[in-house]
């Protein structure tokens, strides 16, 4: 049997925590209905037998604490609500324990901001990780030696997994099951909870908020100049002549302060403000493209299917179907 140890931290998500363990419990049962014996050993392990979540609300009664636990197939890293820094403060010791059970040979997945704690542990740096994009600016002055993908649901790092934001852990729960099982109990375990399978971008989810969390003034002074002026042509010779800044020296202190380049912020700001009108209005396409500065049709279709991961077409049928 495969031990899978799920963790439960001070002020974590109750549903990411009873999610993986209902489908990890799911898989054992389609095992045995198919005269198989299960495969998933599964413990609750705290850094107490009782911890009390959602401001006392629940009670998760751990089966073990963390020094009980000597080796473990399987770290599952649930969600923390509320503060992240007071929440790593709160569950620091849970940081080397992650850390010495990869190195033992674990492997470990962090569910949503559960990103937070893992990244602590040292074990992302220089790999990929995704979290909620909420999160994601915090994430990234934070742990700024990590890559973080804001766009995807899923990475697969050595051993490491991380899913994307809020109930983007099932498809990553998914995922693994595939990986360790196989794909019919996957896709046995997606019916039975009704779970879209092998979604593998958060992008049509996300809402662009500008990191502005930073002491670069002329930077912010651009920023909101950009979100101002969204519907006039923008370039980046004229914001670096509008803040006495040569180009190179304004590219470089906008991609250190904001994580994007100037033109990035400039189409994310252009394609955000395009989302509102779509999901609000019944304006058509071209209408909504040209009120966001847009003149070029093919430029404005590719830019939003890139940063949404779906076609303007196709976003007012996910989010504004009266307009459809």
């Amino acid at each position: 049997m495969k031990s899978v140890t799920i963790l439960v931290p001070k002020g974590a998500i109750i549903g990411s925590i009873e999610g993986p363990r209902m489908l990890l419990a799911g898989v054992n049962n389609y095992l045995a209905g198919i005269g198989k014996p299960p495969l998933f050993d599964i413990e609750l392990v705290g850094l107490e037998k009782e911890t009390p979540l959602a401001g006392g609300g629940y009670t998760i009664h751990a089966h073990c604490t963390l020094s009980h636990v000597t080796r473990t197939y399987l770290v599952i890293i649930p969600a923390i609500d509320g503060d992240l820094k007071k929440g790593l403060e709160e569950n620091k010791a849970l940081i080397p324990w992650i850390a010495g059970q990869y190195k033992q040979g674990a492997e470990v997945a962090s569910l949503c901001v559960g990103a937070f704690l893992l990244a602590s542990t040292g074990l992302m740096k220089g790999k990929r990780c995704a979290t909620h994009w909420v999160a994601a600016n915090e994430f990234r002055k934070m742990f700024p030696d990590v890559s973080l993908v804001t766009e995807r649901v899923v990475t697969d790092e050595e051993g490491i997994y991380t899913s994307g934001g809020a109930y983007s852990y099932l498809t990553l729960v998914l995922y693994l099951i595939e990986k360790y099982v196989g794909r019919p109990a996957a896709v046995f375990c997606a019916k039975i909870f009704a779970i879209d399978i092998d979604r593998s971008s958060q992008s049509p989810f996300m809402m662009f908020n500008g990191q502005k969390e930073h002491d670069d003034e002329p930077i912010k002074k651009a920023q909101l100049y950009i979100e101002e002026n969204f519907h006039q042509k923008i370039t980046v010779d004229e914001l670096a002549s509008m803040f006495s800044l040569s180009r190179r020296n304004l590219e470089r202190r906008f991609k250190k302060a904001t994580s994007n380049t100037v033109v990035e912020y400039i189409q994310r700001v252009k394609i955000e403000a395009a989302k509102m009108s779509l999901e609000s209005t019944r304006e058509n396409i071209n209408e909504v493209m040209y009120k966001v500065g847009y003149t070029d049709t093919k430029a404005f279709r590719t830019t939003f299917k890139k940063i949404t991961g779906i076609s303007p077409i196709q976003y007012p049928a996910k989010y504004n179907p009266a307009a459809v």
